[in-house]
């Protein structure tokens, strides 16, 4: 069972800390919890609830439910399993459910806990939430430049990203269970560990190696093999178990999961995650700017990664905001077409229902029309099915005004069943205008946010943390100087050798690709060039693109800004959150050379890289 230990107090290195996550978005496995506190040793338990979309469901269910309303209550069904365990064994919880209204979830959690005969220190964090002062905050769009006022509609959150300080002062203080709102997903291992090894803020290194650590494990099963590129090589992916951060005093870690769960620890899966929704090589936190060119990863022994190396320098000034608005609302209307000339079916179809909706195209604030191809070439040539041989003509329209994209929008549309082309048909009848939300990210001078700490109801003081000052020395990776592969090529998916994993950062996409040896890696890094994104995403056409090098880990980040457009509420895509996109990359044909589809060189890297 661990000792309380004073925050900041330690002066001899403990053993590791072993911080298990249980969560990775709102709706996330519920028997998790219970399946890290019974599977083995643990001293933390936490769980990730948030993402830009999350603050606004929550937003929309505080609207709805009134205040004390605005946070996880899946949270509160996993404690129902766990609280009383985790009593018992000294474990504590951790854990940003608190959305907006971290203590309202204090609430309820010490009600059901009386429910259940027990009394556990709940501690909540806040001062996140800069709503009550939002015609004072200058919320300038970090990605576009534009002012907020451009929205013309009203912000319905603003949260800054705090760090984990306020959540180790509260562990210090004996809270059995800290609820916070919005703090980035990595504070949640970082304010534990500082906890547990008693760091302060001059601890730039184990800080960032604990950021990393919290990176890895923030999302759940995907550091132990879900939506892992080589699925096939995780052993019981039918039912993957969730991951372990083992955090050192310096900061060094080691990523495992509970013997006998389903699931793969390897330098693959951790690389992946480690690529997940980042941008360049400095990740930036409250709490230290982590170096991610500077981290190593070493397959310790079976499903047990280390970490090592990592690199920290002193954090931003400024802490990032995620503003959450109300956009408008939107419609949409998806036509079938059928058979031959499917492109010149679409054009007249969407030449008629301008034609009749009152105004045209131009009445809405915007217009998004897709054209889907089922199956097959689309050519309509040869079908193999009826469904092979059909497009989807998928149009939605925004408004600040619901009646636009109503029944003005959706009868033209369905007038169009018996007068336009054959093979017409639509896939469900209309439906109402639906609100729709708008993601803005903002920064704010981090001075200017103060986050509180409450312990059992009464507040209470957090030390001072001040990290030292930046100098003009910084980390410089070391490139190595690998020679490129050449000669004969053979066309192949880009999957054949390199894995991926993408996803969102508000309206930008990040795609991650890495490669399994040193000599792919060395292609992959000369191959995967601005240009060529532009041919692989052709969807990226007009945007800006960075791709970031990560030698390190033999890997290659790409960021293509706006692809996304105002992130997932508002993206009427068939991906909004760019899931998919680092799939739909490695499925795209290149000439790859011969030499590195040597079979046993593939067999030698193995698919776990």
């Amino acid at each position: 069972m661990p000792l309380d230990r004073g925050f900041g107090s330690i002066t001899e290195p403990r053993r590791p800390v072993r911080i298990a996550n249980c969560s990775g978005f709102f709706g996330d496995r519920l028997a998790a919890a219970r399946e890290q506190v019974e599977g083995g040793e643990i001293d933390v338990l936490t769980g990730d609830w948030l993402a830009e979309l999350t603050m606004l469901i929550l937003a929309r269910q505080r609207m709805k439910h009134g205040a004390g309303s605005g946070f996880a209550r899946t949270f509160l069904r996993q404690l129902e399993d766990v609280l009383g365990p985790c009593l018992d064994r000294g474990i504590r919880i951790v854990s940003n459910a608190g959305g907006l209204d971290p203590a309202g979830c204090a609430a309820a959690i010490a009600e059901l806990a009386a429910g259940l005969g027990l009394t556990p220190v709940v501690a909540w964090v806040e001062g996140d939430d800069l709503m009550p002062r939002i015609g004072e905050v200058d919320l300038t769009n970090l990605d576009t430049g534009e002012p907020f006022d451009v929205l013309g509609m009203p912000a319905l959150t603003a949260n800054a990203y705090l760090g984990g300080f306020e959540i180790a002062a509260g562990l210090a203080a004996g809270a059995d269970v800290v609820v916070t709102g919005r703090v980035t997903d990595a504070a949640l291992v970082v304010g534990p560990a500082a906890w547990w090894h008693g760091w302060t803020s001059a601890d730039l290194d184990p800080l960032a190696g604990a950021v990393v650590a919290g990176h890895v494990i923030e999302c759940g099963a995907q550091a132990t093999g879900g939506n892992y590129s080589f699925f096939s090589a995780v052993p019981g992916i039918q039912h993957v178990g969730f991951p372990i951060a083992e955090v050192a005093a310096d900061g060094s870690s080691v990523i495992t999961k509970h013997p006998g769960t389903g699931g793969l620890v390897s330098v693959g899966t951790v690389t992946a995650q480690l690529l997940y929704e980042i941008a360049g090589p400095a990740y930036l936190n409250p709490d230290v700017v982590a170096r991610f060119d500077s981290i190593t990863l070493t397959q310790e022994a079976s499903d047990r990664v280390a970490v090592s190396g990592v690199v920290g320098e002193p954090p931003p000034l400024t802490l990032k905001v995620a503003v959450n608005a109300l956009g408008g609302f939107r419609n949409s209307m998806t036509l079938v077409l059928t058979g031959l000339e499917l492109p010149a079916k679409a054009a007249l179809v969407e030449a008629q229902l301008w034609a009749a909706v009152p105004g045209g195209r131009e009445a809405f604030d915007d217009v998004d029309v897709q054209l889907l191809v089922r199956g097959g070439s689309g050519d309509g040539l040869d079908p193999r099915s009826e469904y092979a041989a059909q497009a989807e003509l998928r149009v939605t329209v925004y408004s600040r005004d619901p009646k636009l994209v109503g029944k003005a929008f959706t009868a033209p549309a369905v007038e169009l069943a018996l007068s336009s082309v054959p093979g017409l048909y639509l896939t469900a009848p209309p439906a109402d205008p639906t609100p729709y939300g708008v993601y803005w990210p903002a920064c704010v001078p981090a001075a200017d946010v103060v986050p509180t700490l409450y312990v059992d109801g009464a507040r209470t003081p957090v030390p001072p943390h001040r990290p030292p000052p930046a100098t003009t020395a910084s980390f410089r990776p070391v490139t190595p100087d690998l020679p490129v592969s050449s000669g004969p090529t053979r066309r192949l998916p880009l999957g054949t050798l390199f894995g991926a994993r993408s996803g969102d950062k508000g309206g930008a996409a990040n795609l991650g690709l890495w490669a399994r040896d040193p000599d792919a890696y060395a292609w992959l890094a000369h191959f995967l060039t601005r240009e060529r994104i532009l041919e692989l995403v052709p969807e990226s056409r007009g945007l800006a693109i960075e791709v970031y090098p990560l030698p390190n880990l033999l890997a290659v980040n790409v960021v293509v800004a706006g692809l996304l457009g105002r992130g997932v509420a508002a993206n009427a895509s068939i991906d909004p959150q760019g899931k998919g996109l680092g799939e739909y990359v490695r499925a795209r044909l290149v000439d790859l050379p011969i030499t590195l589809l040597d079979a046993d060189r593939a067999d030698r890297a193995g698919p776990n890289r």
